[in-house]
């Protein structure tokens, strides 16, 4: 089954197939030459724009200027300092930094509308200046950990006045542990039916006597604390657990549970990487003889035995990814033979037209290589980002990915999901979403297409942010979850109420597949509609059978373990929201 035949990317020949071999010198050498011609100038600003000074550069006065016009009409999205936020690209690094002050200052007049950045040409001249020298200063004011950097305390909730949402969509008012959902294609509405929000969470404090909440029988522990951007989790065959703090660039290890839900031991293994995310033991079983790295343009891996805290010495590269900007994660999984290595690499943009940007060159597709880089084939395409969550069904073999649709057509399109994944798939992105809906912005475009997009297996709420996913294999939790999916849910920036920030439960009720359906799991991590304390990321069962969420809001990761009372939950697919009350 995994045979992987020659394929084109998801272009107009998508249906074309061919027997010929691809040479993967030759694509990465035009996938460079595509990155190089989008680098070239910032998101295609004009050659002038470069050439434009910037009359306050360096400038204190502009900068603190500049950090107020930031917290009123950035931040929302762009995060704290520029961190990033949901699907929303970092400013602190990346080709922000590297580009002309000038290009910037373009992109900021004119903006991208498809892509979510709206133009700020209404603001004066001087105030988008100073806009830009905020903006730069933040690669060096952020070039501390942002573990030291101050969250704004928690203040009282707000009351959110929107009225409750029109089942099966919800928010997080109404997300409750044990809660059940299904939304199908069928569900969902015409574009446009609401305005796009731009609705970015703050990131605050922890509230006093705030904690995350999980079913009846689950209680939930503070595993691991004061941590740099803790993203995604693996448990390594030996029961170590694997965090890539992908801010910072390392990896670190911890090792064993104390009686009070502690790390017996922590370890730094790897350092100096580029954002790393993805992690991945090669050969799969119980005597891995690597670990690879999924950094963000590039696989790396390093030498590993079973119990290493240190890597023994510097990463070997296996081979280079398409990147520069747009979604930076990069998710790696190994068959269960080992013959293949899928990574996700998500798209450069929200929704533009792949025929003709050619910085999407193998973007938003599933890429299979052989473990040593060789070989590069798209296994699945028109997926626009999976590259937060891959993963391999501990009996089936099969392929999963957790999936961040587009944005900018309502508060209920396009909805994330979670599916297996075909060989040869095709799953929309840009030109369709779930099965025959067209995306509006590309009207009339690859009609030939339509009744080849497959329709995901478990449709999730809208902007959710749906990052990494695991099977549950673990013996503490009741047998009723063995075998099902745990997601962690970023959280929304892209709809008037927010939705997410949490850990969903998708049962495959002991078969190789899902019904539809997912569950509230863990919640509580939501202040008010306008500020967050906690935002999951990423997911992995321990050795002792506990489930353990990193979460780049708090810096922490919990600890979530079963203590064997009855379990209750509760039908909310078809339910009626008006019979709860909203304290929020």
């Amino acid at each position: 089954m995994y045979a992987i035949s020659s394929r084109s990317s998801r272009r107009t020949d998508f249906l074309v197939e061919t027997a010929r071999s691809i040479s993967l010198s030759c694509l990465f050498a035009l996938a460079a030459a595509s990155l190089l011609a989008q680098d070239a100038h910032f998101h295609n600003a004009p050659a002038s724009s470069s050439q434009q000074n910037n009359p306050y550069a360096g400038q204190k006065a502009a900068v603190d200027a500049g950090s107020h016009l930031y917290a009123a009409h950035c931040a929302s999205c762009h995060g704290t300092a520029g961190r990033g936020s949901g699907n929303v690209p970092a400013l602190s690094q990346g080709a922000t930094q590297t580009a002309p002050d000038g290009e910037v200052f373009w992109f900021i007049t004119t903006g991208s509308v498809n892509n979510g950045m709206p133009s700020w040409v209404t603001l004066p001249e001087q105030q988008r200046w100073q806009l830009v020298t905020y903006v730069k200063s933040l690669r060096t004011s952020t070039s501390t950990s942002s573990k030291d950097a101050a969250l704004p305390a928690a203040t009282a909730p707000i009351a959110t006045n929107a009225p409750p949402p029109q089942p099966p969509f919800t928010d997080f008012r109404f997300e409750e542990p044990g809660t059940t959902r299904k939304i199908t294609s069928h569900d969902l509405p015409a574009p446009y039916v609401t305005e796009s929000a731009s609705n970015g969470p703050q990131v605050v404090g922890r509230p006093p006597n705030a904690w995350p909440k999980a079913p009846t029988g689950f209680s939930v522990q503070q595993f691991a604390t004061g941590l740099n951007n803790p993203r995604f989790l693996r448990t390594a065959p030996n029961g170590d657990i694997f965090l890539a703090e992908s801010e910072a660039g390392d990896i670190k290890v911890f090792r064993g549970i104390t009686a009070d839900g502690k790390p017996e031991q922590t370890a730094v293994f790897a350092t100096g990487l580029k954002q790393p995310y993805g992690i991945a033991f090669y050969p799969p079983g119980d005597n891995p003889q690597w670990v690879y790295i999924g950094d963000t343009d590039a696989v790396v891996r390093f030498h590993y035995q079973n119990g290493d805290l240190k890597a023994s010495g510097n990463p070997q590269h296996i081979v280079d990814l398409p990147h520069g900007g747009g979604h930076w994660t990069r998710s790696v999984e190994f068959t269960p033979d080992g013959k293949k290595m899928f990574v996700a690499v998500g798209s450069a943009s929200n929704v533009d037209d792949s025929d003709t940007t050619p910085a999407e060159k193998n973007r938003a597709d599933i890429l299979a290589f052989n473990p040593d880089g060789s070989d590069l084939q798209v296994y699945a395409s028109g997926i626009r980002n999976a590259g937060a969550g891959l993963a391999i069904h501990p009996k089936s073999g099969e392929l999963w990915c957790s999936v961040n649709e587009r944005d900018g057509l309502g508060d209920n399109l396009v909805p994330d999901y979670i599916t297996h994944v075909q060989e040869g798939g095709f799953y929309g992105w840009p030109w369709w979403y779930t099965g025959s809906h067209q995306d509006p912005r590309h009207q009339g475009k690859h009609p030939e297409l339509k009744d080849k997009v497959l329709v995901p297996d478990v449709l999730l709420q809208p902007h959710n942010a749906s990052l990494e996913i695991t099977f549950y294999e673990g013996a503490q939790f009741p047998s009723e979850y063995r075998g099902d999916i745990f997601a962690s849910e970023h959280g929304s920036w892209n709809r008037s109420v927010r939705a997410g920030y949490e850990v969903i439960r998708v049962p495959l009720h002991n078969t190789n597949r899902a019904t539809g359906e997912y569950e509230d799991f863990l919640t509580g991590f939501v202040v008010d509609n306008g500020h967050v304390w906690g935002r999951p990321v990423g997911i992995t069962v321990a050795h002792d059978g506990s489930l353990l969420v990193s979460d780049d809001g708090s810096n922490s990761i919990w600890r979530i373990q079963y203590s064997g009372t009855t379990i209750q939950k509760s039908e909310s697919s078809v339910g009626d929201h008006s019979t709860r009350t909203a304290l929020q």
